[in-house]
């Protein structure tokens, strides 16, 4: 991983730490992990009962999803499979279930306690096809463990 993203990781993590884990700071870690890779939307969401809830996403277009049933999308699919989900494009996957018109490709991550429970996911949304890589994927699950404490 390059060095300007492990410095951003650092920069989330103390974030994390001194802001704590209210609505308006899960809000501003959202939008840093959407500037460290210049992403086009992040959504933050945390497991209620048998849902997915946003608690936070980016820009100022609403989801069209910002509740849904566990078993349902690719939230459910990372959830089942306890493993991040990458699609390149979208369209062509069943799973997918559309939040913006615009987006062409997704990763979902996984947001783990320290007893490995899921807690919630990380969406990270493009309007490009196949607009994600490994790099993306490490980044996404070490911002993860950094910000999974605050969802538990």
């Amino acid at each position: 991983m390059h060095k300007d993203t492990l410095k951003k990781l650092q920069d989330i993590g103390a974030y994390v730490l001194a802001s704590g884990c209210t609505k308006k700071s899960v809000k501003q870690v959202a939008e840093m992990i959407r500037a460290a890779r210049d992403y086009r939307f992040i959504a933050i969401y945390k497991i209620v009962k048998n849902e997915f809830v946003i608690l936070a996403g980016t820009g100022d277009e609403p989801s069209a999803y910002p509740r849904f049933p566990i078993g349902q999308g690719l939230c459910g699919a990372a959830l089942e499979s306890g493993k991040s989900v990458v699609v390149g494009d979208v369209h062509k996957d069943k799973r997918y279930l559309p939040a913006f018109h615009t987006t062409q490709s997704e990763i979902i991550v996984p947001l783990r306690c320290e007893d490995k429970h899921i807690v919630g996911m990380i969406d990270c949304e493009s309007d490009k096809l196949n607009a994600f890589g490994d790099e993306d994927r490490q980044f996404l699950e070490r911002a993860a463990g950094l910000i999974a404490h605050c969802l538990a």
